[in-house]
């Protein structure tokens, strides 16, 4: 007999297949294999071309960015080296000219 997978939303162990999607009777969930082959637990991060980061990588600015609360504006083509990814909106730590920031990977393209 074939092992079922455990519920990807509550992770219950009772899970049935019900003709072409499995279906979890603790929560109601309902997701087809098709779902499960998508859903990876890996992060990934991508530039503005769809180049994939990752950390210790050297990205440059597509375009002028404003910081917030304060007056001091990021130069198109400013280099960013050494990289770090997190897991939030805005997906990159990096260091422009000894400032600290937290950037969207869509401004960026890797170098």
């Amino acid at each position: 007999m074939e092992q079922m997978p455990n519920c990807p939303k509550c992770h219950g162990e009772y899970v049935y297949h019900d003709t072409i999607q499995f279906v979890c009777p603790d929560c109601g969930n309902e997701w087809s294999e098709e779902d499960v082959a998508d859903s990876s637990d890996e992060f990934i991060v991508k530039d503005s071309n769809g180049n994939r980061l990752q950390d210790g990588d050297s990205v440059i600015l597509i375009k002028d960015l404003k910081v917030k609360g304060s007056s001091l504006v990021l130069k198109k083509g400013s280099k960013a080296k050494n990289i770090r990814l997190v897991d939030s909106d805005h997906n990159v730590d990096c260091k422009i000219d000894g400032v600290s920031l937290a950037l969207k990977s869509e401004f960026l393209k890797k170098a």
